[in-house]
């Protein structure tokens, strides 16, 4: 019984488990928050933590792009729309960024910003509006540049 029970336990512990997946919906809360972060960083003048928010930003849209290429609501494949819709944008962005123009910023993050609900609306998400933050919900984390 034990030979039994100790074969059993090892087929059990050999089985190898499913890569885990995000949901698109987990991707999407991510990402606002990291659209969020990337307003407050860079209003802030935090440039590399602006930087830094950015990249993830795009990492983001990648994973949707690689996880979760249509979706059953979208008219349109999600792996079409983010680049059409999300790159000049992000590039925009990230000049705006290196730049480290405040203004420059502000007017590339709300075309990023609309950018995100032009996507929203092509994908019968239109509900779901995003807009610039305003107010800080990240209470344990400084936003000024540490220079």
């Amino acid at each position: 019984m034990r030979i039994v029970g100790v074969a059993a336990l090892a087929a059990a512990c050999s089985r190898q488990a499913a890569p885990y997946t995000p949901g698109l919906g987990e991707i999407m809360t991510l990402t606002q928050m990291r659209h969020a972060k990337l307003w407050l960083a860079g209003d802030a003048g935090n440039w590399p933590l602006a930087s830094y928010e950015l990249d993830e930003l795009k990492e983001g849209f990648d994973d949707v792009v690689a996880f979760h290429p249509t979706h059953k609501d979208a008219p349109l494949p999600l792996s079409e729309l983010i680049p059409k819709m999300m790159d000049a944008p992000l590039k925009d962005l990230g000049e705006a960024v290196a730049a480290k123009d405040r203004d420059r910023f502000a007017g590339a993050f709300d075309d990023l910003t609309k950018g995100c609900n032009g996507c929203h609306q092509a994908t019968n998400f239109g509900f779901n509006v995003v807009t610039r933050p305003k107010n800080n919900p990240y209470a344990n984390q400084s936003f000024q540049s540490p220079q």
